[in-house]
């Protein structure tokens, strides 16, 4: 007679798939980073106004839009990179993924440039007043998360060229585009607080 209680007991620790554990761990960073962000935000919207020196808000943002237009419309360009590999076309994978890496770079330089025009043409620096120290701590962590996303988007590209990316890695492939939609999920955030509601 077969013990059921060993049977299942070695079983148990295969119900749990690479895929599921997997997305726990990128649902539990989106989770912490989420809590991180929110951090970040709540401090900005808090010292709205308190600052006793200028530059403000509104005397030198101006929104974004190209910039916002570029990184949305990226989360349209992953989910198409994965919808490819899914119908097993690695290359064609590998070029949305790049497209999507090439609308986070714009991003970054729209990001970059303001900076500059902010700190060359303003004055503003980290150090200036409040605005100064939130804006650039706010919108510098959602910058460096861009950035990470665009070295996993790099990655996923190269190996969609070169046929290293197989449509059974489909599971490991969405959970980077998790983590991008995450990253346009935030930036909406991000922009409303500081571009809309802070001026």
């Amino acid at each position: 007679m077969t013990d059921v209680r060993s049977t299942s007991a070695r079983t148990e620790p295969d119900a749990v798939s690479p895929a599921w554990r997997g997305r726990a761990g990128i649902i539990g960073l989106i989770v912490a980073e989420s809590s991180l962000f929110a951090v970040f935000v709540v401090a900005y919207l808090f010292y709205i106004g308190k600052s006793l020196s200028g530059p403000y808000p509104r005397d030198v943002l101006e929104l974004p839009l190209f910039n916002t237009i570029c990184l949305l419309s990226s989360s349209v360009t992953v989910a198409l990179a994965i919808r490819a590999l899914g119908r097993g076309q690695a290359r064609r994978s590998g070029q949305w993924f790049l497209l999507t890496l090439g609308l986070g770079a714009v991003f970054l330089v729209g990001t970059a440039r303001e900076w500059y025009r902010l700190i060359v043409g303003h004055g503003l620096t980290i150090s200036t007043n409040l605005f100064g120290s939130t804006f650039y701590a706010l919108v510098g962590l959602h910058a460096s998360h861009v950035s990470l996303g665009i070295v996993v988007l790099a990655l996923l590209s190269v190996f969609g060229f070169t046929g290293a990316l197989r449509r059974e890695d489909v599971p490991r492939a969405e959970l980077a585009a998790w983590y991008w939609h995450f990253v346009d999920g935030v930036w909406i955030v991000v922009f409303t607080v500081v571009y809309l509601v802070g001026r």
